[in-house]
């Protein structure tokens, strides 16, 4: 007796229109704003899956054909770039009116006075004192001031021979006298002061007269051809003429 075995068969192709277009949609990614154009087309798969399964077409050709619908689907639902509503221009537009500022005046400049601080403690240079050129220095010459007017004091004294006192004067003792009151110091006798003095051939007032070489009286000169003397015995000190024209004169 033989056994017969259920053989087997291939499933009927149950296709569910629906769960296919969920899986294929799922797959594909399509963004949520593409959900009304799927939408649409599977009412369309639906009533196509309706016919007889003769007619129905592999997986690959549907999930083919929905891409391609979800594609015109999408370029439908977004507006192209020319077709956008352009946005007024309305911002950054601000009105203003420019000013034109005169340039800034200068503040005038005042001059403020240099101070120069000077330090206590700056050693300063001595001030040297300005060298004066000393006056030329006459020549000395003649006492005839204070000699003559001690000679014109003493006259009226009486001649002594070897007088030197104002009780009586001889000749040279008169004059030896007289140049002592001025701090001159003279020889004692007319010889010898005549060789003491230096000799002068344009006497001055207070210059000595001598007589006589070697001299052998003298006197003293007052100008004008005078002299103050103590002349001899008998007579007293008085101003009387040069009598000689020899006269020689000295000044001590």
């Amino acid at each position: 007796m033989s056994v017969h075995k259920t053989g087997r068969h291939r499933a009927p192709n149950n296709l569910n229109p629906v769960l296919s277009l969920s899986s294929a949609i799922s797959r594909s990614a399509i963004p949520a704003s593409k959900a009304s154009a799927v939408m649409i087309m599977s009412g369309a798969m639906v009533a196509s899956f309706a016919l007889p399964a003769s007619a129905a077409t592999p997986t690959a050709r549907i999930k083919t054909k929905i891409a391609a619908q979800a594609a015109l689907a999408d370029q439908a639902a977004v507006p192209s770039a020319a077709q956008a509503p352009l946005v007024p221009r309305t911002f950054g537009v601000i009105g203003f009116a420019g000013v034109v500022k005169p340039p800034p005046v200068p503040a005038p400049v005042v001059q403020q006075p240099v101070v120069v601080a000077v330090s206590r403690s700056t050693t300063r240079a001595p001030i040297q004192p300005v060298a004066t050129q000393p006056a030329p220095v006459a020549a000395p010459g003649p006492l005839s001031g204070g000699i003559l007017g001690i000679a014109a004091s003493l006259a009226g004294i009486p001649y002594v021979y070897g007088g030197t006192t104002t009780a009586g004067f001889d000749c040279s003792g008169f004059t030896q006298y007289v140049f002592a009151k001025v701090g001159i110091s003279i020889p004692r006798t007319s010889e010898a002061q005549q060789a003491a003095v230096t000799p002068v051939s344009n006497p001055q007032p207070g210059d000595l007269v001598f007589f006589g070489s070697p001299a052998d009286h003298v006197g003293i000169y007052a100008g004008n051809g005078m002299m103050w003397a103590a002349p001899h015995t008998g007579a007293v000190i008085n101003l009387q003429t040069v009598y000689s024209s020899s006269a020689t004169y000295g000044r001590p």
